[in-house]
Formats: C-alpha cells, structure tokens, sequence
C-alpha cells in the first residue's frame, strides 16, 4: 500500500495481528508504525483505536495515515464501526469523514468504560 504525503511515496506493507491487538506497518520490511486496538464485544462490535505510534526514522512519510486508513477500511469490510479513542486517529477521522463514519456516542461511552475497567488492552 503506498499514500502519497506531499513528500514522498513510500511502499508501506500493513498487517493485522489480531490476537495481539496491533495492525503493524512496515517500510521494506522494517517495523515502522502500530496501531494498538482491541475488539469490543457485544451489540454492536466495534473495532476501538487506542494509540498509533511511528517508529523513529519513519515519521513524516505518511505511515500514521496509512495505518489510521487501513483501520477503518478494514472495520468496514467487518461491517463494524471504528471508535477512535486514540487521539491521532480521532483527528484522522476528522479530516476524512468520507472514510470514517462517525459512532454512537453510546458506542464511544462503552469503549472508554472497557478500556478503563482493562486498561491492559
């Protein structure tokens, strides 16, 4: 996957690794970013943001946005909705309402309360 940023393009390989809550990107196969989520249960499921992180010697080649992208493609081919608890996937969302629908308030309400009550996740 490659996003242009006004800099450079640059070849970003994504991958989610569910069981350990981390979609991980790398830049010719080196780690360059995560976002760590979990899978909220109940009705309705969700996929909920909590922090993206880019490597060092990564930033500013877009690698934040390819990963934020990639999350909310991926809950839309689940058929969930995304709460971005994490403040850079939140301004994300913002810029790009076409990609990333805006969620429940109850939905965010549940997300804070289970991530409060295992803040392991």
């Amino acid at each position: 996957m490659a996003e242009e940023t006004g800099r450079t393009d640059v070849d970003i390989e994504i991958r989610d690794d569910r069981a350990s809550g981390n979609l991980l990107a790398y830049e010719n196969g080196e780690a360059a970013g995560v976002v760590a989520y979990f899978v909220m249960e109940g009705e309705p499921a969700a996929l909920v943001a909590v922090h993206t992180v880019v490597e060092p010697g990564h930033e500013g080649k877009g690698v934040a946005g390819a990963l934020v992208q990639e999350f909310y493609a991926m809950a839309a081919r689940e058929g969930v909705p995304v709460v971005a608890l994490c403040p850079y996937a939140a301004k994300w969302a913002l810029r790009h309402p076409g990609q990333a629908p805006v969620p429940p308030a109850g939905l965010v309400e549940r997300a804070k309360a289970q991530l409060t009550s295992h803040p392991e996740l």
